[in-house]
């Protein structure tokens, strides 16, 4: 079994890719808008689920299971990306409106975790790949757990929600708690509150147990190994070009975003086709159930299968 990452020196590609691909293509700057438009979605997600949750009170419980599995996941998953463009301010120009609109889709989710990414995620991206700074790096003891047992693997899938609420906590480099994480823990648990009087306990299992299977062990959650797990040496990022990003806003566009995460979700597949000699000969995902697969039952893929880079800052 692997014992270590893989250890690079040097800058992220994104750090330079980015601007050489902006000077040969300055019309790139079009794609670098706003798009409010993200905020109706997010009211249809949470509507169309809050009406879901308002009438499971009398299904068996393996009704609840499954339309959780196959229905609710997809649009829990789909508000942690609303979630993320928010996180950019993608949305609106000003952040204050950003951070209200991405507490407003937690109230889907069940857990307040909108403003506890936003400070994780913008950390992944100043310090992608180096330990401890970028909270999406598992510490080693977390690792030599998993190991690379395909049942280990796939019970850290299932419950991968739960290590993904515990890590902004691990960062070092800012304060986790301010009035913003006050407002979502407050904001969310009164809905939640709402919830489980107005529609009953089953709402609150049914949308609970969406966000687990939207974070977990789906073929959404693939996602999360597709993103940064090494399967061609030297490439740190990869990007899925398969269906199902049409039922999660272009995230699996992930070398895309990470070359230009000022581009909204909306204009993500535009950025690929004016920039084919950047991005056609890298490897990518067709299927996020075949990377998923791979991952759990693959023994030289683990949690080490990760690029570890020294201590700098990534991005100005």
């Amino acid at each position: 079994m692997k014992q270590d990452f893989t250890h690079l020196d040097g800058r992220p590609v994104h750090f330079y890719r980015g601007r050489e691909i902006l000077k040969a293509h300055p019309e790139i700057r079009e794609l670098m808008v706003k798009n409010p438009w993200t905020a109706g979605c997010a009211a249809l997600v949470v509507g169309a689920q809050w009406l879901i949750a308002a009438n499971v009170e009398s299904l068996a419980w393996y009704w609840i299971l499954a339309l959780a599995y196959l229905v609710g996941a997809f649009a829990n998953h789909s508000l942690y990306v609303l979630i993320h463009e928010c996180t950019h301010n993608l949305v609106f120009k000003r952040p204050a409106l950003n951070n209200v609109l991405g507490i407003f889709c937690d109230f889907a989710l069940v857990i307040p975790s909108a403003m506890g990414f936003r400070k994780y995620h913008l950390m992944h991206h100043k310090f992608l790949g180096q330990y401890l700074r970028d909270p999406d790096i598992v510490r080693h003891e977390e690792a030599r757990l998993i190991g690379n047992s395909a049942w280990r693997k796939a019970l850290w899938l299932f419950f991968f929600s739960i290590s993904q609420a515990l890590r902004p906590m691990q960062i070092k480099e800012t304060e986790f708690w301010d009035r913003w994480i006050v407002a979502n823990l407050v904001a969310v648990i009164a809905i939640d509150i709402v919830i489980l009087v107005v529609f009953g306990p089953a709402a609150l299992v049914y949308l609970a147990l969406s966000t687990l299977f939207a974070l977990g062990l789906h073929p959404l959650g693939g996602r999360w190994i597709q993103e940064h797990y090494l399967t061609r040496e030297g490439q740190e990022t990869y990007s899925y070009y398969g269906p199902l990003n049409k039922t999660c806003f272009n995230m699996g566009y992930h070398n895309e975003h990470h070359d230009f995460a000022t581009v909204p979700w909306n204009n993500l597949p535009r950025l690929t086709r004016i920039a084919p000699e950047y991005y056609a000969s890298l490897a990518s995902y067709r299927s996020w159930t075949a990377v998923l697969l791979n991952y759990v039952f693959n023994p030289n893929m683990s949690s080490y299968s990760r690029i570890v880079r020294p201590a700098v800052a990534t991005e100005d």
